[in-house]
């Protein structure tokens, strides 16, 4: 992917928003916070955390609680998401499958816990040949 330049000051804010968030995850059991700054297309962010519970399958990933978040309040078009996790994890399948719903073409970049960058991508490369709504029957 040929990515154009994130503004130092952009990239920071995304950075911040997504530590920030990670310091609010709920994380009794695995210990490994998560946090996510989905941007809009319109340049409004968008923080969210991983919340885990005591039945597993309920718990929520800090990329999909972003994207929910965001949904909520009338968003539909993404270009950018940051997330950070101790070792700069990367998002898991079903919150790709949920991001690629609506931005297919999303940038996502990876970092730890201390704002290092570890990977930039698009959605696309990370799920290839996803399946969106333009693969349903008319």
């Amino acid at each position: 992917m040929t990515t154009q330049p994130i503004p130092d000051a952009t990239l920071r804010q995304l950075l911040d928003v997504a530590i920030a968030a990670a310091r609010n995850a709920y994380i009794p059991y695995s210990n490994y916070p998560v946090g996510a700054a989905l941007r809009a297309a319109d340049g409004s962010v968008y923080g969210g955390c991983n919340v885990e519970n005591a039945a597993y399958p309920a718990s929520i990933c800090a990329e999909r609680t972003a994207l929910v978040k965001a949904v909520s309040e009338g968003q539909r078009a993404f270009d950018l998401l940051v997330v950070v996790t101790k070792n700069a994890g990367s998002p898991c399948g079903v919150c790709r499958q949920m991001l690629y719903e609506f931005s297919p073409e999303l940038r996502l970049i990876t970092a730890d816990l201390d704002g290092n960058i570890r990977s930039d991508n698009s959605l696309s490369e990370l799920l290839p040949d996803g399946f969106g709504p333009n693969r349903l029957p008319r």
